[in-house]
C-alpha cells in the first residue's frame, strides 16, 4: 500500500498542473528568447548594412582563397585563412562581450586591416611585391591601438559602473603608449618566430655600409667602418657562396626601427586627435568615427527583473501542494 501511494503521488506530481504550468513557462521562454534574438539580429543588419556587406564580400574572398590555397597543398595558407575568419568576428565578439557600440568606419578599417595583413600581405606575397605594404600596415597599426587604448580609458571614464574620471591630457598618454606597447610585443613575437622557426618576419635590408666595434683590428672598442659594399660572400660548410644582392644584408634591424617608427608616429597622430575629442566632448567629426560608445543598460536591466519575476512565480507553482482527486 505504501508503495502504491508513492507511485500515485509521484505520478500525480507528474501530472499535476503546476508542473504542465512551469513546462509551459519554460517553453515559452525559450521561444521568446529566440524571437529577441533574431529580432535583434535582424535590427544589427538594418543598422549596419555597410558593415555587414563588407564582412559578407571578405569572408566569401577568405573562403575563396582558402579553397584554392588548400588545393595546392598549401596548407599553412589554410591556417591563416581559418586565423582570418575567425579574426574578422572580432569587432562581433567585441560588441556583444563589452556591450559596446563600435562605430561603422572602425570596424571596417579592423576588418580591412586583417584582410590586407593575413591574405593580401602573407599569401599574395605584398609585402615583397609593394616595400611599403608593410610600412603602411604598422602605421595603421599604431592609429588603431592608440584608438583602442583610448577608448578603453574613455569607456571606464563614461561606464555606469565605474566612478573613473581622467583628464585629456592623461588619456592621451594612455593611448599613445597602450599603443606603443602592442607594437613592441609585436616587434618580440615577430623576432621570436624568426628565432625559432626562421620565418624571416622581421624582413631583411640591403646596406652599402657597415660599421662595428668587432671589426676593430687593435681589439679597443672602436667602430670600424666599411663603405661601397657591393656584395656579399657567405661561407657554409666550405663553401663560398656569393649572395649577389648587391651590398650587405642587414637582419632585420632596420626593419624593425621603421615598423616602431611608423607605429609612433600613427599613435601621436591618433592621441593628438584624441585630446581635443575629449577636451570639446562630442565636437570631433573625424574622431568619432573611432570612439565605441557604451550601451544603455536598461534592456539588461528589464530582462533580468522579467527573469527574477519569473523564477519567483516558478518557486511559488512548486511550493504548492499538488491537486487531489477524489
Amino acid at each position: 500500500e505504501i508503495s502504491e501511494c508513492l507511485v500515485g503521488s509521484e505520478m500525480c506530481i507528474r501530472d499535476s498542473p503546476s508542473i504542465q504550468h512551469v513546462k509551459g513557462d519554460t517553453m515559452g521562454k525559450q521561444s521568446k528568447k529566440k524571437g529577441n534574438f533574431l529580432t535583434s539580429a535582424h535590427q544589427a543588419l538594418q543598422r549596419k548594412g555597410v558593415v555587414t556587406t563588407v564582412y559578407l564580400v571578405l569572408r566569401l574572398l577568405v573562403i575563396l582563397v582558402m579553397v584554392a590555397q588548400f588545393f595546392n597543398r598549401n596548407f599553412e595558407n589554410v591556417f591563416l585563412c581559418i586565423l582570418t575568419l575567425v579574426l574578422l568576428l572580432l569587432p562581433t565578439v567585441l560588441e556583444r562581450r563589452l556591450q559596446i557600440d563600435l562605430p561603422n568606419t572602425l570596424e571596417i578599417i579592423i576588418m580591412l586591416f586583417i584582410f590586407a595583413a593575413e591574405i593580401l600581405g602573407e599569401i599574395q606575397a605584398y609585402y615583397t611585391a609593394f616595400p611599403y605594404w608593410d610600412t603602411m600596415l604598422h602605421t595603421l597599426n599604431g592609429f588603431l591601438c592608440a584608438a583602442i587604448g583610448f577608448s578603453l580609458v574613455d569607456l571606464c571614464n563614461r561606464h555606469e559602473r565605474f566612478s573613473l574620471s581622467l583628464s585629456p591630457v592623461f588619456m592621451a598618454i594612455v593611448a599613445f603608449c597602450f599603443s606603443m606597447t602592442i607594437g613592441v610585443l609585436w616587434e618580440f613575437f615577430e623576432c621570436a618566430m624568426d628565432q625559432f622557426f626562421l620565418l624571416d618576419m622581421q624582413k631583411d635590408t640591403v646596406i652599402s655600409s657597415i660599421s662595428s666595434v668587432l671589426l676593430d683590428p687593435t681589439g679597443r672598442q672602436r667602430p670600424f667602418a666599411i663603405h661601397g659594399i657591393t656584395d656579399l660572400i657567405v661561407v657554409a660548410n666550405g663553401e663560398q657562396i656569393p649572395l649577389g644582392l648587391g651590398g650587405y644584408l642587414d637582419i632585420g634591424l632596420l626593419d624593425t626601427m621603421n615598423d616602431l617608427l611608423v607605429n609612433f608616429i600613427g599613435a601621436a597622430v591618433f592621441s593628438f586627435l584624441g585630446y581635443f575629442y575629449v577636451k570639446n566632448r562630442g565636437k570631433g567629426r573625424f574622431t568619432r568615427n573611432f570612439i565605441p560608445q557604451v550601451l544603455s543598460h536598461r534592456a539588461h536591466s528589464e530582462e533580468a527583473s522579467d527573469t527574477a519575476v519569473s523564477q519567483e512565480g516558478d518557486a511559488q507553482n512548486f511550493s504548492d501542494p499538488p491537486s487531489r482527486t477524489e
